[in-house]
């Protein structure tokens, strides 16, 4: 099932399935502005990563001595039916909760409210917010992130559009080997000029930028105005993603990230990874904003 959320500015779809944005509709342009999941390119819109970000080396984890299977990168929530706990004509809230076949491979007593909401001030701002709670009595160890697709305007290529670091004039990051997994030690530098760098798509496809502290991050178009404006100062991990073949660009939010190639160490060893401890939350939040295009 889809669920609505309308304002002046901005029509949303958020499925059932995944708690997926899976449409932004901008009404002045009559625009789509999340990526379609064109199956032949990428078939995702906006998904939820959850209990990990990325892949695991042999699709497997250690924790607690016993060894686990997760043969699916970015966990298991962006395909798993949530329930709808809540809807408005401005906001939705979404909840999955651990079965028995997902405890096979993931043993926690967990439960992940998702929440999107229209901004009540600014029309073009959308919230999205998570609540990751351990239910169970042992610690709880997770990853979780965002991977919005946003599409490129008719007639724009992302080759041309460059990406925002508001306040930086450099930046290191890092990428993955052609099986997915990260090469910490191989680190690149983006040079900004006020803030700006062009998007490459060559260097590398997965751009991982760790620990700096990456308030805000956007994309602007060729001529320089604003696309999109995404504020995650929560997060301690970014990261820029596209498929050549498609016209999009993919701003991540992470807490946790996807193994560092050949890595064989347990849950607790593993980088990025976060912990919940019996009966605890985390609330974890970022937004979005769509700016106008231009007529």
């Amino acid at each position: 099932m889809q669920h609505i959320l309308e304002n002046e500015a901005l029509k949303l779809c958020i499925n059932d399935a995944g708690a997926e944005l899976c449409s932004v509709l901008d009404k002045a342009s009559g625009s789509e502005r999340i990526w379609t999941a064109d199956p032949a390119v990428w078939n995702r819109h906006a998904p939820i990563l959850f209990p990990f970000v990325g892949k695991l080396v042999n699709g497997k984890y250690r924790v607690g001595g016993r060894e686990y299977a997760m043969k699916t990168q970015h966990g298991f929530a962006r395909d798993m039916d949530f329930t709808c706990l809540e809807e408005t004509p401005f906001s939705v809230a979404h909840r999955l909760l651990p079965t028995a076949a997902l405890q096979e491979n993931y043993p926690y007593s967990f439960c992940l409210d998702i929440r999107h909401s229209l901004d009540p001030e600014n029309p073009r701002l959308l919230h999205i917010a998570w609540r990751v709670e351990n239910r169970g009595g042992d610690l709880m160890y997770y990853s979780i992130g965002g991977h919005p697709g946003f599409l490129m305007p008719e007639g724009v290529r992302k080759e041309d559009c460059s990406l925002v670091f508001p306040g930086r004039d450099r930046l290191t990051y890092f990428g993955a080997n052609a099986a997915g997994f990260a090469l910490p030690a191989e680190k690149h530098t983006l040079s900004l000029s006020a803030g700006r760098a062009p998007y490459q798509a060559d260097i590398p496809s997965t751009w991982i930028f760790e620990g700096q502290a990456i308030e805000t991050v956007g994309i602007a178009l060729p001529d320089g105005s604003p696309f999109i404006t995404m504020r995650c100062e929560q997060f301690p991990l970014l990261a820029v993603w596209a498929n050549p073949a498609g016209p999009f660009i993919c701003l991540e939010p992470w807490f946790g990230r996807t193994d560092n190639a050949g890595f064989t160490g347990t849950l607790a060893e593993k980088p990025g990874m976060q912990t919940l401890a019996p009966g605890g939350h985390r609330e974890i939040s970022y937004s979005v904003e769509f700016h106008p295009l231009a007529s």
